[in-house]
């Protein structure tokens, strides 16, 4: 059999498009949103090579147009789940034993599938069913995702590459086998690029995956599954199913060829899972990976020294971009009594000038949250701060459901630097912030550091630099992803690798070769040249 050292094509981050008016991505983007809102899809599960149209069928709508019909998805039962995992196992053996280079070329292929022909259906699909504006979808589902199939298949070889080792007469080496089993990959609904590249790092790997995405990102979800048959994933790699999360849960954490969970979601559910697992560990073949970005209660920690501007736009973007349902969207802020009325200032004039409403008009900046039940939840801490004498609201704090679940943004200050708005994950277009004495940064930023069982992303703002350096120490465990000088929001694969610890989960850091590391697992071999015929040591020899 020719073979070679093949040397796969430099990973580079996508180029980010601008939809400038007139431009060509402009004219086909709303040409395509255009098309979709007219079709009603009829989106199957993806189990070995069947699209299967079974059981309940769930209607799609748009956040932003709750009354739009979309299309369908079918309802996963536990017997689809099982379906899915038989279908895994069998593709396993075949898929393992592909050489690394076509497994390298179907996930490239994909890529540049999404960088091209399938562009403006996953934005579109991202913007329609997730109510993204196009700016936010451009930078998710195009850049991102491309990006996370690009740099994975190059960090895929640099592990390959590493090897250990070897003394004279002896060639030691490393393979880097797929893990035996299946993995369980739950995505979420606020990146498409997150839910993508959860089943793709583990099958690129030469894993087998059962993939059950969040319903409310279904719509892109069946997007991205028809890239990855286009691009060549064989039948059974990835099953796409919808079940509920205790229906999944009850089938495969019971399963001995259960082999890890690639998860990004809240941090509860992520610890039922765990428990869940460590109470069937005695069923499994092998210890599985357990592998999960959580929750986070991302943090602005301003000096006095910042600049007003840089602040005003970090808190602007960072906290109300996709409506604050980033996991590493700013939903706290500390700010120094004599910077607090001129940022205001900035900020709610920023406010003022954002426009709310559907994706279709790119003119609006601010969307509608995800589903009823965030709604509900976002508007019931905004009505308890406006009765609360702890807190109140200074900006925004106005919300309606009537044609789509739509929330002003909305800025707490709040009195009590431990109020719940300040300590717990809303996910949502709601910023609380608390004003400290100037003389009380350092005091601020142990308080800070203490107040949540987040650590996923922060940022400090500031003009001076030991007050950079202070706050870059005190501050090395608040959170995974640290911005100096910036909005805590905006990772890029290849550049800042994702990811946090605490209750933010288990920082195996997405876009790095760490997170590919996790779906693989090592066997050294030892190869002597000449081996000894005598089990006699010279030390053994008399005087």
């Amino acid at each position: 059999m020719a073979t070679g050292f093949f040397k796969v094509p430099a990973a580079h981050n996508e180029l980010v498009k601008q939809y400038a008016p007139g431009s060509a991505e402009r004219k086909a983007l709303k040409e395509k949103i255009a098309a979709m809102r007219k079709e009603v899809r009829d989106i199957p599960m993806f189990i070995g090579s069947a699209e299967v149209r079974d059981g309940a069928k769930t209607s799609i709508h748009p956040p932003h147009d709750r009354k739009h019909l979309l299309g369908y998805y079918y309802k996963s039962e536990k017997k689809h789940v099982t379906q899915a995992i038989k279908a895994a196992l069998a593709a396993r053996k075949k898929w393992t034993n592909m050489t690394w280079e076509h497994r390298a070329s179907i996930f490239l292929k994909a890529a540049e599938l999404i960088a091209g022909p399938y562009r403006a259906e996953l934005n579109a699909a991202t913007m329609l069913g997730q109510s993204k504006n196009v700016f936010q979808a451009e930078i998710d589902s195009a850049c991102e995702i491309i990006d996370f199939l690009r740099f994975n298949v190059q960090f895929m070889t640099e592990i390959y590459s590493m090897q250990p080792q070897s003394s004279a007469g002896i060639w030691n080496r490393s393979e880097w086998r797929p893990l035996e089993g299946f993995i369980y990959a739950l995505t979420p609904f606020n990146f498409t690029a997150i839910a993508g590249n959860l089943p793709t790092s583990c099958a690129m790997m030469g894993n087998v995956v059962v993939w059950k995405p969040s319903n409310t990102q279904v719509y892109s979800a069946y997007v991205l599954m028809k890239i990855f048959r286009e691009a060549g994933v064989p039948d059974g790699v990835i099953n796409l199913i919808y079940p509920s999360g205790p229906d999944a849960a009850d089938v495969i954490f019971k399963h001995p060829d259960f082999a890890g969970i690639h998860f990004t979601g809240s941090t509860g559910v992520f610890q039922d899972i765990w428990k869940n697992i460590g109470n069937n560990i005695h069923l499994y073949k092998t210890y599985p990976r357990i592998v999960g970005e959580t929750g986070g209660k991302d943090f602005i920690m301003a000096h006095p020294s910042a600049d007003v501007n840089v602040l005003a736009t970090a808190i602007s973007r960072g906290a109300f971009e996709y409506q604050g349902q980033k996991c590493s969207a700013a939903s706290r802020a500390y700010i120094p009594k004599s910077l607090f009325k001129p940022v205001m200032e900035l900020v709610q004039a920023d406010l003022k000038s954002m426009k709310m409403g559907g994706t279709e008009d790119f003119g609006n900046f601010i969307n509608a949250v995800i589903d009823e039940k965030s709604f509900d939840k976002l508007a019931s801490f905004i009505d308890a701060a406006k009765k609360s004498k702890d807190a109140k609201v200074i900006a925004g704090g106005n919300y309606d459901k009537s044609k789509g679940y739509f929330i002003e943004p909305t800025i707490i200050q709040a009195k009590d630097p431990k109020y719940v708005t300040m300590c717990e994950e809303l996910f949502g277009p709601i910023l609380t912030v608390y004003v400290y004495e100037d003389a009380d940064f350092e005091k601020t930023l142990d308080l800070l550091d203490s107040t949540s069982i987040y650590a996923l992303t922060g940022s400090i703002i500031a003009q001076d630099r030991y007050a950079i350096e202070t706050a870059t120490k005190r501050l090395q465990n608040a959170a995974g992803n640290f911005y100096i000088n910036d909005k805590p929001t905006g990772a890029v694969v290849g550049q800042q690798p994702f990811g946090g610890a605490r209750g933010s989960g288990t920082n195996d850091k997405a876009g790095s070769m760490i997170n590919l590391l996790r779906w693989v697992s090592p066997r050294t071999i030892k190869e002597t040249f000449v081996p000894p015929v005598n089990y006699r040591y010279p030390f053994l020899e008399k005087e």
